[in-house]
C-alpha cells in the first residue's frame, strides 16, 4: 500500500522513507547523528558514515534510497535556507527526493513552558522578525502583503513525536537576533503567546521544504532561558544529550506515520 505525500510524491504505508535533518552546526548534527547507534524496541541498521556534508544512517526494512542523512546546514535562516533547497534539489535531480524535513538542534526555551534540558516540538515554526517596525508597533510581512511568516507541521506528526519524545508541543520562534533581553523576551511572548522555544533556522527550513512540497517538522532541546544572556547558565552538552535520546526514539514513530491520519 502507498501513500500520497506532498504534491504526488509517494512514500510507503510501512516503512521509513528518506528523510533530511538539518542542524546548524556540526555539534548538533554529530549529537543527532549519534541516536541511530542504539535505536530502542530492538531496531538496528547500517550507519553508512559521513557522505559530503552529511552523516547518512539507514534503518533496516529500508530501500537503498531509504533512511536518513543529518546536514550541518549553516546558522541563521538564510544559509539554512539556502543549504537545504540544495540537499533537497541534489536529491530530486538523483532521482531520490526526500519525504521529510527535519529542523532540528539546540535553542532557548521560554520559561515556564519549555525548562533546560527538555524537548519541544513545533505545531507552528514561525519567523518572529520577519516584518517592519511601524508607528502601530510591528508589522509582519504578512501583515505587510509580502507571503508568510508561519509554516505548520502535519498536526498529527507532531503530535505522535512529541509523546514519542516527552517532548511538549508549541510554536518555534525563528529569530535572526538571539534574544538577550528581558525586554524582548517579553515582548516576543506578547506577540506569540504560545511559542515555547526560540532558535535561528527553522523557519529557512521550512521555506525551503514548502518549496519542494515536502512535510517539515522542527525538533529543539533546550539550553538555556531566553532572556538575559548568562552564559553561566547555558547547559550546552545537558541539551545535546536530551537531542540524542529523542532522535533515538523517533524512527519508529516515522515508520509507523500515515499521512491519511490527517
Amino acid at each position: 500500500m502507498e501513500l500520497q505525500a506532498g504534491e504526488g510524491r509517494v512514500i510507503a504505508a510501512a516503512g521509513l522513507g528518506r528523510v533530511l535533518v538539518a542542524t546548524a552546526v556540526s555539534v548538533e548534527r554529530d549529537a543527532v547523528a549519534a541516536a541511530f547507534g542504539a535505536l530502542p524496541s530492538g531496531s538496528d541498521g547500517e550507519a553508512l558514515g559521513v557522505v559530503g556534508r552529511a552523516h547518512r544512517f539507514r534503518p533496516s526494512g529500508t530501500t537503498a534510497h531509504g533512511g536518513i542523512d543529518v546536514i550541518a546546514a549553516g546558522v541563521g535562516p538564510a544559509l539554512a535556507a539556502a543549504s537545504t533547497a540544495s540537499a533537497l534539489t541534489a536529491a530530486a535531480l538523483e532521482g531520490t527526493p526526500y519525504d521529510l524535513v527535519v529542523s532540528a538542534g539546540i535553542g532557548g526555551g521560554f520559561p515556564p513552558g519549555a525548562s533546560v534540558g527538555s524537548l519541544v516540538v513545533a505545531d507552528e515554526i514561525v519567523a518572529a522578525d520577519l516584518g517592519a517596525e511601524t508607528d502601530d508597533g510591528f508589522a509582519s510581512v504578512t501583515e505587510l502583503g509580502f507571503g508568510t511568516v508561519r509554516h505548520q507541521p502535519p498536526a498529527d506528526l507532531a503530535r505522535l513525536v512529541g509523546d514519542a519524545l516527552g517532548a511538549r508541543t508549541g510554536a518555534v520562534l525563528t529569530v535572526s537576533t538571539v534574544t538577550g533581553t528581558a525586554e524582548r523576551a517579553a515582548v516576543l511572548r506578547g506577540r506569540h503567546p504560545t511559542a515555547l522555544a526560540e532558535a535561528m533556522e527553522g523557519f529557512g527550513v521550512a521555506e525551503a521544504a514548502a518549496a519542494h512540497g515536502v512535510p517539515v517538522l522542527e525538533v529543539r532541546a533546550i539550553s538555556n532561558p531566553v532572556g538575559p544572556r548568562d552564559r553561566a547558565a547555558w547547559r550546552i552538552p545537558d541539551a545535546l544529550a536530551a537531542l540524542t535520546e529523542g532522535f533515538g526514539k523517533l524512527v519508529p514513530v516515522l515508520e509507523s506515520w500515515n499521512r491519511h491520519d490527517q
